[in-house]
C-alpha cells in the first residue's frame, strides 16, 4: 500500500460500532496505527451518544447487534442533518446481495465483510475520504 495512505488517515476520526469485543479490539489497534483516532461503541444507542459526543469523520457499524442493529443504526445517524454526510461502513459475516441492498437503502456507503484484513479496512477508508 502506498505511503500516502497513512498519512491521510492521520487524525482521523472514526467511530467502530460492533458488539464483538475482538472485532472493536481489532479495527481499534489497526486504524490507531495509522494516526486515527478511534472510539468504539458496542450497540447502536451506545453509538448514537459516541457519535454527539466525538464527531466521527467515517463510522463502520456492524449488522447484527443486540437492541438496535446496524440497519437502524445507519438510518437514524442519515436520517440526521448534522451527520447525514458521515460514510457510514456497514460490518457484517454475512456476504449476502441482500443484506449489501439494504445497506444501500438505508445509506451506507460501503459494505466490508468481517473478518476483514488491514488492507481492507484501510480501503475502505481511502475510499470514503479521498
Amino acid at each position: 500500500m502506498p505511503d500516502n495512505t497513512s498519512r491521510s488517515l492521520n487524525g482521523l476520526k472514526i467511530l467502530v460500532v460492533d458488539d464483538s469485543k475482538t472485532i472493536r479490539r481489532t479495527a481499534e489497534t489497526l486504524l490507531s496505527k495509522e494516526g486515527c483516532q478511534v472510539f468504539t461503541a458496542i450497540d447502536g444507542f451506545d453509538a448514537l451518544s459516541k457519535i454527539a459526543d466525538h464527531q466521527p469523520d467515517l463510522i463502520f457499524v456492524d449488522i447484527m447487534m443486540p437492541r438496535l442493529d446496524g440497519y437502524q443504526t445507519c438510518s437514524l445517524i442519515k436520517h440526521n442533518k448534522i451527520y447525514k454526510k458521515t460514510p457510514v461502513i456497514m460490518l457484517s459475516s454475512k456476504d449476502g446481495l441482500f443484506d449489501r441492498a439494504r445497506g444501500r437503502i438505508v445509506g451506507s456507503e460501503q459494505y466490508l465483510t468481517k473478518p476483514f484484513t488491514k488492507d481492507e479496512l484501510l480501503g475502505a477508508i481511502s475510499n470514503q475520504i479521498n
